[in-house]
């Protein structure tokens, strides 16, 4: 594949930096949105719902996952229709278990029979997938977030997983599959190639999409280039007078 313009996936920005998302939002090959609470407290955000709404006034046409942080079901589920009615493009983050391990099946069962949006996250195996289907109402989109990325990190291939996980969808046509927690630009094609729907890219991978299609022959003297440069402008030096000595005297 040459060209971004080529991709069948839809590429969503994770992020939770107002001015980061607003520029995101500003590129069409982005699809959507999401964050997480882990995000907005590393970016200082102390006020959760005024955050969001900012984001939604600037962002009303694409979707944007906000998440509930209750730990009980029945106030996981009060979040999650407050949450929804902040915007038409909003998708309710829903945890897939509780800080107890305990399935919030019946959360999502509830919401997305109520018509809520859901983009039921933290999701790592079929198990937790074929249990999120069994919930989800047909007639409700819906967004499975599994951590594909976080899966690789414990030295397991997600690619088989994820493959399964979009035939596991099919039972409902109105759900999508995000591949999460990218952790290079090569994720987006083996999403891609795998009829994964969505996958969700923070901005230091979205930063090297020019890269696709580059000439390698071109990369690799850019890369020598590189070296030599840093060498140059570092001053170091190597003496290579005894080498030359040594060699004489073999000789």
């Amino acid at each position: 594949m040459t060209s971004v313009d080529q991709l069948r996936i839809k590429i969503f920005a994770d992020g939770a930096d107002f001015d980061g998302i607003v520029k995101m939002y500003g590129n069409p090959v982005i699809k959507g949105f999401t964050t997480n609470p882990t995000l907005m407290r590393k970016a200082g955000i102390a006020d959760y719902e005024a955050f969001a709404r900012k984001v939604l006034k600037a962002i009303p046409d694409r979707p944007v996952s906000f998440e509930v942080f209750a730990d009980e079901f029945d106030e996981m589920e009060e979040q999650g229709r407050a949450i929804a009615s902040w915007g038409r493009n909003v998708n309710v983050k829903v945890p897939v278990m509780n800080t107890r391990g305990e399935f919030a099946g019946r959360v999502i069962r509830r919401l997305s029979g109520a018509g809520v949006a859901l983009n039921v996250t933290a999701v790592f195996t079929l198990e937790q997938v074929r249990n999120i289907v069994d919930c989800l109402d047909s007639n409700t989109p819906a967004i499975v977030s599994i951590f594909a990325g976080r899966i690789a990190d414990t030295g397991i291939d997600p690619v088989p997983l994820m493959t399964e996980a979009v035939e596991l969808l099919k039972a409902k046509p109105k759900a999508e599959l995000i591949w999460a927690s990218p952790r290079e630009l090569l994720n987006v094609f083996q999403a891609n190639d795998i009829g994964c729907h969505i996958i969700t890219v923070t901005n230091d991978i979205l930063a090297k999409l020019s890269l696709v299609g580059k000439n390698q022959d071109d990369y690799s003297l850019e890369t020598v280039q590189m070296f030599y440069r840093d060498a140059s402008a570092a001053g170091y030096s190597i003496n290579t007078a005894g080498s030359t000595q040594r060699k004489l005297a073999v000789g």
